[in-house]
């Protein structure tokens, strides 16, 4: 479905530009060697976009009372209100041309999650912080998916995480048009077994949202819709319903395959099932099948191919 080119807002650290506070880099090999085929990439350093030399002293989330400063260690040289200047400065102008995002872990600008913030002694910390930078992305692009590097070497978050990629840039393509219920339900349709594999409930939610409409606000109903699929999608699928959404699969052969051909299949769904084999080992047996017997549904569906076949992102789950 994607045609166009993808745009992935990165820390510049992990694309391998030497910013960090001691001049090195953190690069991400997978972004940077792999999903760079791929994709563009948007690069960002926040704690240089707002003045901070390079190399320079680390700093660290620091709570003062009822806030909380991005300082040094001695508690000077905050940059917290620039940081989050900035943050909301690159939201509301770039990030609308994002499809996706990885951040720097652990960085008190760029980390997603469990940031340390010291106390203003300096003698403990809690980890419930959230980078500056990081923060106003989220905050005003809650759809945009996005994803830190370390997280990144877990094969189930990876894949999750460039699938949902992928399916926000055909979103985004999508809404280059004018919205209407015929061209919801068609996209919808080509996402039914993704949607299934990840959340059976929210597949059957989603078309009720679709079907029940009285056409009064299409563009609320665009809104509701992908805020509902982009929130079903964030969880990886697991073993169990990418199982059933492959036996669902299954039944639109039924009427073709030889009893050795249904057998083979069944086998390979249950040694997937069993932790035996990835994911592509049936799932490509599926496809022979498909490819064989052609049906202009299954064609269709987004669950057969959501990313480039060679990232290799089955292979692992």
């Amino acid at each position: 479905m994607q045609q166009s080119t993808i745009k992935i807002g990165i820390s510049a650290c992990l694309a391998g530009e030497k910013v960090r506070f001691d001049s090195g880099h953190k690069k991400s090999n997978f972004c940077m060697d792999e999903l760079s085929k791929h994709v563009e990439y948007t690069r960002f350093c926040p704690e240089v976009a707002v003045g901070l030399p390079i190399p320079r002293p680390t700093i660290r989330q620091v709570r003062v009372g009822d806030t909380i400063k991005v300082c040094r260690p001695d508690g000077t040289g905050d940059v917290g209100p620039k940081l989050t200047e900035y943050g909301k400065r690159i939201a509301t102008e770039q990030a609308s041309q994002l499809s996706g995002f990885v951040f720097c872990a652990k960085s008190p600008s760029c980390g997603m999650e469990r940031i340390k913030i010291y106390n203003e002694a300096g003698t403990g910390n809690t980890s419930e912080g959230v980078g500056f930078f990081a923060e106003q992305i989220m905050l005003h692009n809650p759809l945009l998916p996005c994803e830190e590097n370390g997280r990144l070497n877990d094969m189930h978050l990876r894949e999750n995480f460039v699938m949902r990629v992928y399916t926000y840039k055909n979103w985004q393509i999508l809404r280059e048009q004018p919205v209407s219920v015929h061209r919801l339900t068609q996209f919808h349709s080509q996402y039914k077994y993704l949607l299934m594999a990840h959340n059976y409930q929210a597949y059957k939610d989603l078309g009720n949202l679709l079907g029940t409409f009285d056409g009064a606000d299409s563009e609320s109903l665009a809104d509701s819709y992908i805020s509902g699929l982009m929130a079903a999608l964030k969880r990886p699928a697991s073993r169990k319903n990418n199982s059933n959404t492959l036996m669902h699969l299954q039944g639109y052969f039924k009427k073709v395959l030889c009893k050795v051909e249904k057998q083979e299949l069944r086998d390979a769904i249950d040694e997937y099932r069993e932790g035996l084999v990835p994911l592509y080992v049936p799932l490509t047996l599926v496809k022979h099948h498909l490819k064989v017997h052609p049906n202009e549904y299954l064609d269709k569906q987004v669950y057969f191919n959501p990313y480039p076949h060679d990232l290799k992102l089955r292979y692992g789950i």
